[in-house]
Order: structure tokens, then C-alpha cells, then sequence
């Protein structure tokens, strides 16, 4: 039986689709050089088209010259590669205090904290669970979720069947990452929040 403790922190089990897993594939090795590992790709809609990095160190920490550098490294390789065709902004980031979960150690080191999951499909007419995580085993995620009229139960969800998973903003949560930042000595970054718009930002990126 696999310990819940005993989960490789390098795998990343939950994939982009689309156009962010291209994305995906070309920077996690130029980041993975550099010292840092992915948390997630996302491409949206909003500000024109945004593409944002979500990295961190294998510690948990981002910086903001670590956020530079990780832009200076990857601009001009999204450029010359070309797999976003239109006019783009690049952002930068930490996973933020309400980060994704997207490797089994990430559902291990924050046991204990509010969580919400979503499912590729239904299981028993839901996709949706809300609750405290409980660790990882056999390759699933543990969570205390509602099962309405069952109660509240430790549930074990599948770890292929996961579409996204992400912390809960809490009061218990800020407190926990303030904690472990201060622990670390190091100022963690929020979701979104980088050092210098005009460094960290790609405005305007137009396809080659």
C-alpha cells in the first residue's frame, strides 16, 4: 500500500488541453532548466488574449526577480516558435495562496486545508466536491466532502479523473501560507501579481 507521504513532488498529473499543453510542452523544460517546475498554462480571454505561467521553485517559493527571470527566458522562445497566433500578453506568476493542486504531493503538503475539485466526468451524478483534503494513496486524492444526506465522508477521487483542483481562499488558508512564507524567509507573490508590468509583461506580441 502506498503511504500517503511517499508521492514523487516532480510528477504533474493534471495536464493543460489544447492550446495551453503546446504551451506546456515548450516552456516546462526551459523552466525545469532554470531551476523551476510548472504549476499550470493558462490561455484566456480577457485584456485581448492572455497567456499566463504559473511557476514556483521546488520549495514553494517565487520571487519577484525569479518571475523576471522566468519571463526573460521564455519570451523570446513563445516568439520564434509562434504557437500563439495572434496578439498576446505574458504574465507571469506564482500559484497564488489559492493555488492549483496539480501533483499528488501538492494534495499531501496541504492536508488539512479547504479544497474544491473538479471532475473530467460524473461520478454518481457529481462533479463537483467541496471539503477538506486528507493526503493522496493509491492514486487518488482523499477528501472530507458533503455527501448531503450521507453525511461528511473521506472519499478517495481518482487522480486521472480529475479535471482541477485548487485551495479555497480562507482566513485559515492566508494564515498558513503567511506562516510558511515567513518560514521560508522569502516574499510570496499572489496570483496574477508580478514585479514590473513593463518586465514582466509581453503587451502586444504579435505572431511572426
Amino acid at each position: 500500500m502506498q503511504n500517503s507521504n511517499e508521492v514523487a513532488p516532480s510528477d504533474r498529473f493534471i495536464q493543460e488541453t489544447g492550446l495551453a499543453a503546446d504551451l506546456a510542452a515548450l516552456v516546462e523544460p526551459v523552466l525545469d532548466s532554470l531551476g523551476f517546475r510548472l504549476v499550470r498554462v493558462e490561455v484566456s480571454g480577457r485584456d485581448g488574449k492572455t497567456v499566463q505561467i504559473m511557476a514556483e521553485r521546488p520549495d514553494g517559493s517565487m520571487t519577484i526577480d525569479d518571475c523576471e527571470a522566468v519571463s526573460k527566458a521564455v519570451s523570446p522562445i513563445l516568439d520564434v516558435q509562434d504557437i500563439v497566433s495572434d496578439s498576446y500578453r505574458l504574465e507571469i506568476s506564482s500559484p497564488g495562496i489559492d493555488r492549483p493542486l496539480v501533483r499528488p504531493s501538492d494534495f499531501v503538503d496541504w492536508a488539512g486545508s479547504e479544497a474544491k475539485i473538479e471532475l473530467k466526468a460524473p461520478i454518481e451524478g457529481r462533479k463537483r466536491f467541496r471539503g477538506r483534503l486528507e493526503g493522496f494513496e493509491n492514486g487518488e486524492v482523499l477528501i472530507e466532502a458533503d455527501l448531503g444526506e450521507a453525511g461528511h465522508k473521506v472519499i478517495g477521487l481518482a487522480m486521472a479523473l480529475i479535471a482541477g483542483a485548487r485551495l479555497v481562499l480562507t482566513d485559515e488558508l492566508i494564515r498558513e501560507a503567511l506562516t510558511r512564507a515567513k518560514a521560508k524567509g522569502k516574499e510570496q507573490l499572489g496570483d496574477g501579481v508580478e514585479a514590473d508590468p513593463d518586465e514582466l509583461k509581453t503587451d502586444d506580441v504579435e505572431g511572426l
